[in-house]
Formats: C-alpha cells, sequence, structure tokens
C-alpha cells in the first residue's frame, strides 16, 4: 500500500460570470514511503493548490486522499487534526511564514504544545535538537525572526515541520524565494534530512534543475493536470510529452550556446476558467495533431515509445502515444 494515495482530486473555485476556475482537475497520483515525488510546470498550473488540497489547508472539491488507511477528504475537524502530526507543510515564503512576534524557539517548539507532546523540558530539548538537525546554533531559540536571513528562517521552517517527526512533508516552492547561493544549501539540506529521517516528500517547485536533484519521480503539471510522470532520471534524459521537452530546452547547459536547443512556446498559458477543448496544451504545442484539438488524452503508458531500448516506465497524457497516433 501506498503511503499517500490520491484519486480524482479536483479544487474549482467560483469565477467572474458565473465561470467555474479549475485549479486542479482530476489528478490521481501516489507516494510511496520513503520516496521524493517532484511536482513541476509553470506559475499557476496548480501545483501548490494540489498540495494545499490534500493537506486539507484548503478543502478540495472532489475527489479522495488516502493517509494511512483513511481519506483524509471524509474526517472530521478532530480526526484532521490528529493525522496533522504526520502531514507537515515547508511555506515557500519564510518571511511571511513565521511570527515576527514569537521567538524561534517557541515557533519551532507551537507542534508540540499543540500536540501536547512531552512536558515543558521535553520540548525545550526536541527545539535544541531540530535546531542541531538544520545547522542552527542553540541561542537561535531565543531570538526573533528578523534576526535571521532568508535561509536561515528557511532552516527554522523545516526545523518546525519535523517537530512532530512527519510521515510526509509538503515542500511548496522550499527554495524560490531564496537567493540562488543560498537555494543550494537548502536543497541539500531537505535532500539529508530525507535520507536520514526516511521521510516521505512532495517536493513543489517550477524549477526542473531543482527537482532534479531531489526526486526520485517527477510529475509534470499543466493547467491543473498531470500530462507526464515518472522515474526522475526517465523524465530528464527522454521526456515525451512536448510541454516537458519544452521545459527541459530552458534549462541552461555547459558547454551549450545561449538560446541553442530552445523550444520556444507560443502564445500564453490559456484560461483555468475557459480551458481549452480536447489536449488543454494543444493550443500551444509545436506537435499539435486534428485530434488535439476535440479529444482530451488519458495519462497513459505511452504506445511504441522505447527510451534506451526498452519501453519507458513513465506515462504521458496526449495523442502522439496512444494506440493510433
Amino acid at each position: 500500500m501506498s503511503l499517500l494515495d490520491i484519486r480524482h482530486l479536483s479544487k474549482t473555485y467560483p469565477g467572474a460570470h458565473g465561470q467555474t476556475v479549475k485549479a486542479v482537475s482530476d489528478v490521481s497520483l501516489t507516494i510511496e514511503a520513503g520516496e521524493v515525488l517532484g511536482v513541476v510546470g509553470e506559475s499557476g498550473c496548480g501545483k501548490s493548490t494540489l498540495g494545499r488540497a490534500l493537506l486539507r489547508l484548503i478543502e478540495p472539491s472532489a475527489g479522495e486522499v488516502h493517509f494511512g488507511g483513511k481519506d483524509l477528504v471524509k474526517l472530521d475537524r478532530r480526526a484532521m487534526t490528529a493525522m496533522r502530526r504526520d502531514l507537515q507543510i515547508i511555506f515557500q515564503d519564510p518571511f511571511g511564514s513565521l511570527n515576527p512576534r514569537h521567538k524561534v524557539g517557541t515557533i519551532i517548539g507551537e507542534p508540540l504544545v499543540v500536540h501536547r507532546v512531552g512536558t515543558q523540558q521535553e520540548r525545550k530539548a526536541r527545539v535544541a535538537e531540530l535546531l542541531a538537525l538544520v545547522g542552527l546554533p542553540d541561542n537561535a531559540a531565543d531570538r526573533f525572526p528578523h534576526e535571521f536571513s532568508g535561509g536561515q528562517r528557511q532552516r527554522i521552517a523545516i526545523a518546525r515541520a519535523l517537530a512532530l517527526s512527519p510521515k510526509l512533508l509538503v515542500a511548496d516552492e522550499a527554495v524560490s524565494a531564496l537567493d540562488v547561493s543560498i537555494q543550494s544549501q537548502i536543497i541539500n539540506l531537505i535532500a539529508k534530512l530525507q535520507k536520514q529521517l526516511s521521510l516521505s516528500i512532495l517536493f513543489i517547485s517550477h524549477d526542473l534543475s531543482v527537482i532534479r536533484h531531489v526526486s526520485d519521480r517527477i510529475a509534470v503539471m499543466y493547467l491543473g493536470r498531470i500530462v507526464e510522470i515518472g522515474p526522475a532520471e526517465e523524465i530528464m534524459e527522454a521526456p515525451l510529452h512536448p510541454y516537458t521537452q519544452a521545459l527541459l530546452s530552458a534549462i541552461p547547459r555547459p558547454g551549450v550556446g545561449r538560446g541553442a536547443g530552445r523550444i520556444v512556446l507560443e502564445g500564453e498559458l490559456p484560461d483555468p476558467a475557459n480551458p481549452p477543448t480536447g489536449c488543454p496544451f494543444h493550443t500551444r504545442c509545436p506537435k499539435v495533431m486534428a485530434v488535439c484539438r476535440t479529444v482530451r488524452p488519458e495519462l497513459a503508458a505511452p504506445h511504441g515509445a522505447l527510451v534506451e531500448g526498452r519501453a519507458p516506465q513513465s506515462q504521458v497524457a496526449c495523442h502522439l502515444y496512444g494506440p493510433t497516433p
């Protein structure tokens, strides 16, 4: 049994003039124990909404989220609060996610207080342990968030997320608000803690070059849907979906001239309140076919594709790889 099993999860919002905005549409995926699943896509594709909906920080409109043998969507408030010990999140903004009026020790220890874990002395010892775990000194507990740099604040946020020893961690653009020089330090820290604590992580990012360093599998989202999912190495080295190929072409490569091999997508991301018929990517796809304009492809094993002479392990939602392309 998978640690997390998401089935047909959707999240919609009311739009202008009675329209419905589909932020996440019919997403199904699993995460195994100890696995890191990277979710990548352009801004506005629904990545963060997916992460928050599965944690019920926002309520899903439809679907199921199975964790620990229970459907989180059906739990009442008390039962969901108990489940949050095993489900934690690292938010994108290390400046806005920490209470500026509280000292760091109080911030990190708050989950222990809420869930009534340990005595006051045991909580203090746990805070010191967590600070050491993320590479901060003991005296950080007596200081305020504004006294730290952005990278240090994100370490504090990571420590808070780990306070209850969760089984699943959602990292929502955990490094995108940091300087490039600091990003690698936080990525390496998360990767180290994942192995050390055997964490399962849903790692959300718009940057494939970040995703590739931490993920076992990668899911590519476009306009609220998963368009390709598979082993990280396979996605990075032999992408199948034209959208994934375009994303990868934008990553700078050593020894390759600027712009060389770049796939430039024409047009803007479609309006989620009025998505295109058929394949949602067909309005920007350089390989569009007539069937793409009318029939929406389902996520499935690619027909006829080969990676290094064998059938790929990835799944892709594209008519190029259907039974009759």
